[in-house]
């Protein structure tokens, strides 16, 4: 019976305590309709980007982005397919948590391994677990680092496996451990052909957003692991050995520093709570140019005329001049001076 080992370390509670900490922030944030949007399109391409370079596909971030735009793309076919792909498996999963599914099954499985290699493996080989030995390699020394389960093995790990999942709820196992472990197992497991890192990503977000830490569908825990792909592989071969401590510690660490980055980001963003006093409860409405600009004097402390050219080449100082003054009629920036070095600043 699947009984994984580890211990619940200083670490990882601390981990967890940050990420709660942050999502609550999040989760009771009041953002603005269009700031929303863009956050959940920003952690789309990040996840898309990430989750497909950290297994070496080539595309750059750009090119990926103009692939979920539906734009033309150079590139290997193989690598605009997995964008695509992954791209499909998010909103899959996305749908399957609105469901609020109360189980991870086989087929729900080989269904996500089914769309994360669609157009890349033959359809006799998606969805359906893999039938030949495989090892872990390397690619830099091409020594072996990890070999597999064997082929035969696999519909039993699979099925004990899952048992322990659906077994325990979320108050008995806190959502990120069992999330780590499942992202942990089905790596060891290595149940396909291909695609193995994706599925293992992808059901470890799902538990995520099962769990309730779905923080409004804002995070993107692969582009933590592909900054450092050589650390994400060590600590899952680390794990192999038999205790998943060191793995559950890496783990929650990036779930942290994703939570608290959106968290930061959304706190330096967001002034709606005031905003809402300011005008009796009600959202205002910005354009995309407006949240750069808003965007720019939060970063920098102010704005210059000298500055449009920079953050709009493309936008005469009109246009520019006619947003910042919808932004001070709508009291969120402030002009101070009269002359060409004024300055416009948050108020």
């Amino acid at each position: 019976m699947f009984n994984p080992s580890y211990n619940i370390t200083n670490k990882i509670l601390t981990n967890i305590a940050k990420i709660e900490a942050a999502e609550e922030i999040i989760r009771h944030s009041p953002l603005l309709p269009l700031w929303e949007k863009q956050f959940k399109e920003d952690a789309i391409i990040r996840s898309v980007y990430h989750g497909t370079h950290i297994e070496g596909n080539q595309l750059h971030k750009d090119d990926a982005r103009d692939v979920l735009l539906g734009k033309e793309v150079i590139g290997r076919p193989r690598d605009i397919q997995e964008v695509i792909n992954y791209r499909k498996v998010i909103s899959f999963i996305d749908e399957e948590a609105q469901k609020k599914i109360d189980k991870i099954t086989e087929p729900l499985i080989k269904k996500l391994h089914r769309i994360v290699v669609d157009k890349i493996l033959s359809p006799d080989l998606a969805g359906v677990y893999r039938t030949k030995s495989v090892v872990i390699r390397n690619s830099q020394t091409g020594e072996i680092t990890f070999r597999p389960p064997p082929p035969i093995e696999i519909p039993f790990l699979m099925r004990e496996f899952l048992y322990w999942l659906n077994r325990y709820d979320f108050s008995e196992i806190h959502p990120v451990i069992k999330a780590g472990i499942t992202h942990h197992e089905l790596v060891r497991i290595h149940p396909f052909i291909d695609g193995n890192g994706r599925i293992a990503r992808v059901v470890a977000t799902l538990i995520l957003f099962l769990g309730g830490y779905d923080i409004r569908r804002f995070f993107s825990l692969e582009e933590y692991y592909d900054k450092d792909a050589l650390a994400y592989y060590t600590n899952l071969q680390k794990a192999s050995q038999g205790d998943l401590t060191s793995w559950l510690e890496y783990f929650t660490f990036g779930a942290a520093i994703e939570f608290e980055k959106i968290k930061e980001k959304i706190l330096k963003l967001s002034k709606d709570v005031k905003l809402k006093e300011k005008f009796g409860g009600k959202q205002i409405y910005l354009t995309e140019r407006q949240i750069k600009l808003v965007e720019y004097i939060q970063e920098v402390g102010y704005l210059q005329n000298q500055a449009f050219a920079t953050i709009f080449p493309d936008i005469s100082e009109d246009t520019v001049l006619r947003d910042i003054q919808d932004l001070i009629k709508k009291g969120l920036i402030k002009k101070v001076g009269s002359t060409k070095a004024a300055r416009y600043v948050m108020v």
